[in-house]
């Protein structure tokens, strides 16, 4: 026995329009060729599907059971082909994003806050891209935007520039070095940097300015979240380099102070790596805008 789609929604077209005659007006074919389509599927099942006698015309047992099958099946296969034509249009997708930085997050909320409202279709999930080769894992589609601040030349994928932030020195308002009006390498010997938990050379204060300088502190406390380390830091036990969005409130607490690394300030840019079929995705160039305006405003306050 051979059945279709078409069979499907004959049979459902018939059990809510009551009768033969509105069914085929609303399949948009003939009455005889509605006709001709149910005798072929009760010549291939071998029993009738209809009670013909009956007035308005009614299902025999046969057809209940294959109407209960179409009212299963076909409400997923027409979700399934909306699907199919939101992705044509570009307005559903998935958008899974690895991060490589913990600071990321206190301006990334903000803007998948704003993003869900214009795109609830898109699927969008978040991964610690520290846990594992983020950018590798986007050639593979295991992932398919990564926020770094540190592009490659990798064949298939574009780095998208989001915006410029300025790591900066955060310490205790009773700091010694609060007194300064910029930090150098040197001033980190006698003092106990917190750092989130990654590699060195993921650390902008130790690639940009320490490791540069051949300078160590005098130790390296890690700390998972960005309010234990500004905790910590207003304790008084140690002093760290945060983006600049991080301390957008706390520059302004008499607990802190923050100072600019170098005279001339440390200046950073952060992008979003995408593949570059990708690129033209209407709600992936949505993301892309959103990631450019709303972290500048946090950083202005």
């Amino acid at each position: 026995m051979h059945i279709e789609f078409r069979h499907l929604r004959t049979i459902r077209a018939i059990h809510d329009a009551g009768g033969l005659a509105r069914a085929a007006d609303q399949l948009h074919i003939t009455q005889s060729a509605l006709s001709h389509q149910i005798k072929g599927i009760e010549d291939q099942a071998g029993v009738e599907l209809f009670i013909r006698r009956s007035k308005p015309l009614r299902l025999s047992a046969a057809g209940l059971r294959l109407l209960r099958t179409a009212e299963r099946v076909l409400p997923e296969i027409e979700a399934l082909v909306a699907e199919f034509e939101g992705l044509r249009e570009g307005s559903a997708g998935r958008m899974h994003i690895a991060i490589e930085c913990h600071a990321c997050f206190d301006w990334l909320f903000p803007v998948l806050e704003q993003f869900r409202k214009a795109w609830g279709d898109v699927d969008v999930d978040i991964r610690p891209g520290l846990a594992f080769d983020a950018l590798p894992a986007l050639t593979r589609e295991d992932v398919d935007l990564v926020i770094s601040s540190d592009p490659e030349d990798i064949p298939g994928v574009t780095f998208k520039p989001l915006f410029d932030y300025e790591p900066v020195f955060v310490a205790a308002g009773s700091h010694p070095l609060a007194k300064k009006k910029f930090i150098e390498a040197e001033d980190f010997e006698g003092e106990t940097l917190i750092t989130y938990p990654m590699d060195r050379d993921r650390l902008d204060v130790f690639s940009e300015l320490l490791s540069p300088a051949r300078i160590e502190p005098k130790a390296v406390r890690q700390v998972e979240l960005t309010a234990v380390i500004l905790m910590l830091v207003a304790s008084g036990r140690g002093v760290s380099v945060l983006p600049d969005w991080v301390v957008r409130e706390v520059k302004y607490s008499s607990d802190y102070v923050t100072r600019p690394i170098t005279e001339a300030g440390l200046n950073k840019r952060l992008y979003a790596a995408i593949r570059d079929e990708d690129a033209d995705k209407p709600y992936i160039a949505h993301f892309l805008k959103l990631g450019r305006e709303i972290p500048v405003r946090l950083q202005r306050g």
